[in-house]
């Protein structure tokens, strides 16, 4: 799946799901709370297009440590600036930190959900030719 139809259906999936929230629970919700929320679905969606964006990038013919660095310094790398952006957010905006960690976590296991469904599905229906060539 390209990057572009990716971020489309993770932005749909964050879009329909904060909607569905919003009718019920976000809307008595108070400000702060409505913020961390977004917050915390905003992380998780640039996390997941970042994840899937290197995962592209080191499939497409690159050789085995290339991979494995994209894919592992990726993940250092997202994971340092996950928590810089939780703590700033937590100190600097004064977002109330349950419902920050709490949208944050949930959406990062929906994304991480999709994310394994699509490069299952990849790697499964792809010729033996096309998976070592990174097709």
């Amino acid at each position: 799946m390209s990057l572009l139809r990716y971020s489309t259906l993770v932005l749909a999936v964050a879009a329909a799901t904060v909607a569905i929230a919003w009718g019920g629970a976000l809307r008595r919700a108070d400000a702060p709370v409505r913020w961390a929320v977004a917050f915390g679905a905003g992380l998780a969606v640039v996390n997941t297009v970042a994840a899937h964006a290197l995962v592209l990038w080191s499939s497409s013919r690159r050789s085995t440590n290339a991979f494995l660095g994209a894919v592992l310094g990726g993940m250092v790398g997202r994971m340092a600036v996950m928590l810089a952006a939780v703590v700033s957010g937590v100190l600097l905006l004064g977002l109330p930190k349950l419902p920050l960690a709490a949208s944050l976590l949930s959406y990062f296991v929906l994304f991480l959900s999709l994310e394994l469904s699509i490069l299952h599905r990849r790697t499964s229906t792809a010729p033996a030719g096309a998976r070592e060539a990174g097709q």
